[in-house]
């Protein structure tokens, strides 16, 4: 008891300098009386959080806005940190029917800010060979944040072009997964790419779930893992990855891979053994990847998703997935707390891909934000199945915040009163 008196006192406090602080200092952008939700701080109530040279300057109630040169009135709507989506594909560029380099891909910054994203994850669909060429091409020309996860494969997604046959294809893929030139280029760019990403792999050797583990350990990131393949069983992928890798489509009921809910109903006692070992479970909805026979009883078996990667890319995006926000509000009408659904939408996301600089509103920390409003009404939310299931509420961005600039304003809260 004595304990807990202390740290709310200190919390106090701590809020307290905060706002004589920030009455001290010019404030750019002043967000009032929203319900803030900042899960590394342990924030969950109603705050003012100011925002200047594109940093948190404070989140303190009643900061003064005489300082201020845009006033953000946000009663009534959730202030959480810019979300995260750990699972796209937005290596877009000019040729037909290709994920990397290709219009399958998507620009994210057509799609993120009106999610409340701030941050993408690319997964894995450029590899050591090509990813020079994503970063000119779209990293270093987009306003939405963009990290990656590095395919073993040499060219990612897109793999081969060479003419050859299935076998001498898969032949040449493992012959290009190198270990020393993938660790290099992550070496490289060290701030860009956050893991390594096995998946889409058509052969039977592990040479390339193996090289990819490997990569991972030798640069101290974690294995993303995509794999559909009937000679890759769930539990052999699943015991090989190590605490902190990432599983995704952990939720999808299709033949080439095993589910994680067998017939009967239960989750497979191995897969709750992989996540009692630290492996982490995404989302991956895709236009495949979410099925509710598996979603809903794997939840309410203790299986819940640790991040909600969404598989953007220029089908699942038309098809039952949306964007992120769709995925969050299905886990609230399926069940989830409202505070652990914004949870892993941001911190427990940052925390996955070992970037805890992002997914929290930490004084000095860069002015990624997300306001959400919670709708209220009746709601249908369709999965990969294309089944559906009702729900009374749904989040909708307001307003998204990226380095302290208004990029997304749904309903112009944030502009000035045209006055007749």
């Amino acid at each position: 008891m004595v304990l807990s008196r202390k740290i709310k006192n200190t919390i106090s406090f701590l809020l307290y300098f905060a706002m004589i602080v920030a009455q001290g200092q010019e404030i750019d952008l002043l967000i009032k009386n929203g319900h803030v939700f900042d899960p590394k701080n342990n924030i969950d109530t109603i705050m003012d959080i100011s925002v200047g040279n594109g940093k948190i300057l404070a989140v303190a109630p009643n900061i003064s806005a005489e300082k201020a040169k845009k006033v953000v009135d946000a009663t009534g709507l959730y202030v959480s940190p810019g979300l995260i989506d750990i699972h796209t594909h937005v290596f877009v560029g000019p040729r037909a029917n290709k994920f990397a380099n290709g219009n399958n891909s998507l620009s994210p910054d057509d799609f993120s800010f009106k999610a409340g994203i701030t941050t993408v994850v690319d997964a894995g669909t450029s590899g050591w060979q090509n990813f020079p060429l994503f970063k000119t091409q779209v990293i270093d020309h987009s306003k939405t944040r963009i990290l990656a996860f590095l395919n073993i494969a040499a060219h990612g997604i897109s793999g081969t072009e060479i003419a050859l046959t299935k076998i001498e294809a898969a032949k040449h893929d493992i012959n290009e997964m190198d270990v020393s030139k993938t660790t290099e280029m992550i070496e490289t760019y060290p701030d860009i790419i956050v893991g390594v990403k096995i998946g889409h792999f058509d052969g039977e050797s592990w040479a390339p779930f193996d090289r990819a583990v490997e990569t991972a350990s030798n640069t101290g990131r974690p294995l993303f893992v995509e794999c559909h393949l009937p000679m890759y069983p769930l539990q052999d992928q699943l015991d090989r990855m190590r605490p902190g890798d990432i599983i995704t489509h952990s939720f999808e009921n299709i033949t080439e891979r095993e589910p994680v809910v067998d017939k009967e109903g239960k989750v497979l006692p191995f897969v709750l053994e992989a996540k009692e070992r630290g492996v982490l479970f995404d989302v991956g909805h895709g236009g495949a990847g979410f099925w509710f026979n598996q979603a809903v009883p794997a939840m309410e078996q203790g299986l819940w998703p640790n991040t909600f990667g969404t598989d953007l890319h220029r089908f699942s995006m038309n098809a039952g997935m949306k964007d992120m926000l769709n995925l969050m509000s299905k886990y609230l009408n399926m069940g989830m707390p409202l505070k652990e659904v914004l949870l892993r939408g941001s911190w427990n996301a940052a925390k996955a891909i070992k970037r805890e600089d992002l997914g929290h509103l930490s004084v000095g920390a860069e002015a990624d934000i997300a306001v959400l409003g919670l709708k209220l009404g009746k709601f249908g939310f369709v999965d990969a199945r294309n089944n559906r299931i009702t729900g009374d509420k749904k989040f909708e961005a307001e307003l998204t915040i990226r380095a302290g600039k208004v990029v997304w304003d749904l309903n112009g809260i944030s502009a000035n009163a045209y006055e007749r």
